[in-house]
């Protein structure tokens, strides 16, 4: 399963970013129609953060510290998750991957994610 993340870069705090997600091949896309994707980050020397999912059908969960500021999205017809990050901030400043779930329902439990792709970098200047 391929995935790969992409639309980081660097912008200002109050800035808004749009990342995408999305299946490099046949396969991949196969498996992921039908399940949840999740949205995580990691910044230098911290864990993986869970930031949100999205279900097969559209449900979605938040991460408390993302939540009214990030929303998740899908084109199934694409093959695509989206991050729509509005109101950037410093902390926010890391590398965000995507995942897809072994499971069709939105969760946050890092054991259910089994792929992790390459990330893509966003830096938050203050």
């Amino acid at each position: 399963v391929q995935l790969q993340a992409s639309g980081g870069g660097l912008v200002q705090a109050g800035d808004s970013l749009r990342l995408s997600c999305a299946a490099s091949s046949a396969a991949t896309r196969r498996t992921i129609s039908n399940n949840a994707l999740g949205w995580f980050r990691q910044a230098p020397g911290k864990e993986r953060e869970f930031l949100g999912s999205i279900g097969w059908r559209g449900s979605t969960i938040y991460a408390d510290s993302v939540k009214g500021r990030f929303t998740i999205s899908r084109d199934n017809a694409r093959n695509t998750v989206y991050l729509q990050m509005d109101s950037l901030r410093p902390e926010d400043t890391a590398v965000y991957y995507c995942s897809v779930s072994r499971h069709s329902m939105a969760t946050s439990r890092l054991e259910y994610y089994y792929n992790w792709g390459k990330g893509t970098l966003v830096t938050v200047s203050s």
